[in-house]
């Protein structure tokens, strides 16, 4: 025997996912993840350590597809793009299967109750989908859609803030034409260049 894992590493961390995001970190139990993993409890700890290392390795490859997402987002403009990513995230029909909200959202909520080595992993993947919204603004600045002056830094955790409340808003029962509403709203903290003005104008009036 190789001493390889006879089952789909992959599969288990989809579905430690689903477990982790659903219930958060706090309310997943070993039996949970066992029994949505199929993975005994040995087999189990011995791959992944134990509750820890199995939430850091989902949360890493949960991180991976929502930037694969938020990277896959395009538009000819900056603000465009921004905007489309805001609507990326809203609920479709379709998508049900996905657990509401946002899994890094979650786990920030629950700091408290993860190991300092899950807390860091949080951070990261939450600074890295800030890295996208920082990329999209600093090309707006070079292409003078933003103003030189612009606060690049806290228009970035603006928009990210935005972005994971309207995921959370949706479990509540917020509906579809109100979370677009929020978007026109947020987007209105893009500080208009003189250039802009225009394509604002267009933006809001529509063909």
């Amino acid at each position: 025997m190789s001493g390889k894992p006879q089952y789909d590493e992959s599969a288990v961390v989809l579905a430690a996912i689903d477990v982790f995001w659903r219930q958060g970190y706090a309310a997943a139990s070993i039996n949970d993840l066992t029994a949505a993993t199929a993975l005994s409890r040995s087999s189990l700890y011995q791959r992944f350590g134990d509750k820890d290392g199995l939430f850091r390795e989902a949360l890493e490859k949960y991180t991976d597809r929502a930037m694969a997402r938020m990277e896959s987002v395009q538009a000819e403009s900056p603000r465009e793009r921004l905007r489309n990513l805001l609507r990326e995230f809203l609920p479709r029909e379709g998508r049900n299967r996905r657990p509401p909200g946002c899994l890094l959202a979650r786990s920030c909520s629950e700091m408290t109750n993860l190991t300092d080595s899950a807390r860091a992993d949080v951070a990261t993947g939450v600074g890295r989908q800030r890295a996208v919204l920082d990329a999209v603004l600093r090309e707006a600045v070079s292409r003078g859609e933003l103003a030189p002056d612009a606060d690049v830094d806290a228009l970035a955790w603006h928009f990210l803030g935005v972005m994971q409340s309207m995921m959370n808003m949706a479990q509540i029962g917020i509906a579809l034409p109100m979370l677009e509403r929020v978007i026109d709203v947020a987007m209105s903290a893009w500080p208009a260049t003189k250039g802009a003005a225009s394509a604002t104008s267009l933006e809001r009036t529509g063909p």
